[in-house]
């Protein structure tokens, strides 16, 4: 009687070419994106937030909401 299971090389499949495939992409894909991810320097990171107002409020208009305006104007 034969095991199902034999010892010997198995043949390919496209079911493990497609994963295998996909695991090379997966990792090229991460490879290309992790050595951009580099921390900003401590100059940047250490500018302190303005500090809440006791009365409410707390709009201000920042270089961030200018340049939304900029691009909702028509």
């Amino acid at each position: 009687m034969q095991d199902s299971q034999s010892a010997g090389p198995k043949p390919a499949s496209r079911r493990g070419f497609f994963f295998g495939a996909a695991t090379v992409g997966a990792a090229a894909a991460a490879a290309t994106v992790l050595p951009k991810v580099a921390p900003e320097p401590a100059a940047a990171a250490t500018a302190a937030p303005k500090p809440m107002p006791e009365k409410g409020g707390g709009y201000t208009l920042s270089e961030h909401v200018k340049h939304y305006y900029k691009t909702t104007s028509a």
